[in-house]
């Protein structure tokens, strides 16, 4: 089981367990990526847009060894699967679907 970051973007899920191997992108907690931060690294898609314009969510273990997908309400439950199967979760992760502000994106700003 990995820890790590992803967004939807067109429909696309846009991956990133975390190993260590892209150190622009690292969390102050050192074991995670930061979606800022890897989003100015790598620009999905070739996207201009900022790091919070698109859905995003994330992946993270517990101290028990249990996951926990946090996400923006816009990421639909069909989407799951494709999570776990990035993210090598074995087990059936909580979901938490995270309506603050942490995980806007343009959708929250439409309207």
């Amino acid at each position: 089981m990995k820890r790590g970051v992803f967004w939807l973007i067109d429909g696309k899920l846009y991956c990133y367990p975390f190993d260590g191997s892209i150190s622009e992108g690292i969390a102050k907690s050192g074991n995670t990526y930061n979606h800022k931060k890897l989003w100015e690294h790598l620009r999905p898609c070739g996207s201009k847009a900022g790091f919070d314009y698109y859905p995003r969510g994330r992946v993270e273990i517990t101290a028990k060894g249990k996951a926990v997908i946090y996400m923006s309400p816009h990421i639909g439950s069909e989407y799951v699967s494709g999570i776990c199967k990035a993210f090598e979760l074995d087990n059936t992760p909580a979901i938490k679907y995270d309506h603050s502000e942490h995980y806007h994106c343009y959708l929250d700003r439409e309207g």
